[in-house]
């Protein structure tokens, strides 16, 4: 317990990414047991808000399947399928504890046969091509250092004319909010999350792994360098968080 008390990881910046991937999975396999209680607290509720403006926006009408990529918990997925009532999604995420914890939320929506999980790498989708209409990451493309490979996955794995839709927080540049979210990110937040958890340098991690996240402008640009067309954004409160969503050519 005192070594996980004590643990300090590396600025992003100043890892390779090989071992930004071993952070990575190192930190959500100690914090799985606080993941969903810490994410509710620490953003205000607000990260379920931001989901729910995700599921909206998707569409299903070819394959009627979601693919939830870096799934977690499965808070994506379990909330699509309450709101698109007829649709399958599958689950994929590399860390172990996060799957056993997305399956024991899954049985207890009773929506065990309605999600498929699998232990798998963002990078190398065990998919064949146009398997699905939609594609999402939620507060997960900031731990894949190589972005443009994992969208290009994401892209080629969903139909022509399908959605690929990424949610995640930035830096925030509104100079009314940015000082306040400097402050919550980089003192606040690490202060909660040491009463909650025993790995608390994974806050300061989260922290990093925001400040560091490109701009929603090079987010974009990055999208269409993937391959996607019609490419939109929509800042979520204030700005701390953007939903991106692009469509496959050929649709």
């Amino acid at each position: 317990m005192e070594e996980r008390l004590k643990k300090v990881y590396p600025k992003i910046n100043e890892v390779s990414d090989e071992e930004h991937i071993g952070m990575v999975k190192e930190i959500f396999s100690t914090i799985t047991g606080r993941y969903d209680f810490l994410n509710h607290v620490l953003s205000l509720r607000r990260d379920v808000a931001w989901r729910r403006f995700t599921v909206k926006k998707m569409e299903f009408y070819k394959t009627g399947r979601l693919l939830d990529v870096a799934c977690g918990t499965l808070d994506l997925s379990i909330m699509a399928i309450k709101r698109h009532r007829d649709i399958r999604a599958v689950g994929v995420d590399f860390v172990e504890t996060m799957l056993k914890a997305g399956k024991d939320k899954a049985k207890k929506e009773c929506l065990n046969g309605e999600i498929t999980l699998l232990q798998g790498d963002a990078l190398y989708l065990p998919f064949k091509d146009n398997s699905f209409d939609v594609s999402a990451i939620a507060f997960g493309i900031r731990n894949i250092p190589n972005r443009i490979k994992a969208l290009k996955e994401m892209t080629r794995v969903i139909v022509p004319g399908g959605l690929v839709m990424v949610l995640e927080m930035t830096r925030v540049e509104n100079p009314l909010m940015k000082r306040f979210f400097h402050l919550y990110l980089n003192r606040i937040l690490p202060g909660i999350a040491r009463f909650f958890t025993f790995n608390p340098a994974a806050y300061i991690y989260l922290a990093d792994s925001i400040m560091n996240f490109p701009s929603p402008e090079e987010f974009s640009l990055l999208m269409e360098e993937a391959g996607l067309n019609d490419v939109k954004r929509y800042g979520l409160t204030f700005g701390i968080t953007y939903l991106y969503t692009g469509r496959k050519k050929g649709g």
